[in-house]
């Protein structure tokens, strides 16, 4: 848990980043918000024993990798 937890508050602070340096642009606090909320959840999906269970699998562990991956790469490139 603790590997999603990081990964989490990865998007979170990427995502508030992403909102500082994107000030005065058109959208950018729907961009932003865009990688914070999906990092937000995460975070609240760890703490949850029941989402606990599903994040424990090998699958559910590389679906979150991988979106986590493309959120960062959409933070880098908007």
């Amino acid at each position: 848990m603790t590997n999603l937890r990081f990964g989490g508050y990865l998007l979170v602070a990427i995502g508030l980043i992403n909102l500082r340096y994107q000030t005065g642009h058109h959208n950018a606090l729907l961009h932003s918000m865009a990688i914070v909320v999906p990092g937000l959840l995460l975070l609240a999906g760890t703490y949850i024993s029941a989402t606990q269970r599903i994040l424990m699998r090998k699958n559910s562990q590389l679906l979150v990798a991988l979106c986590a991956a493309l959120l960062l790469v959409y933070a880098f490139t908007n």
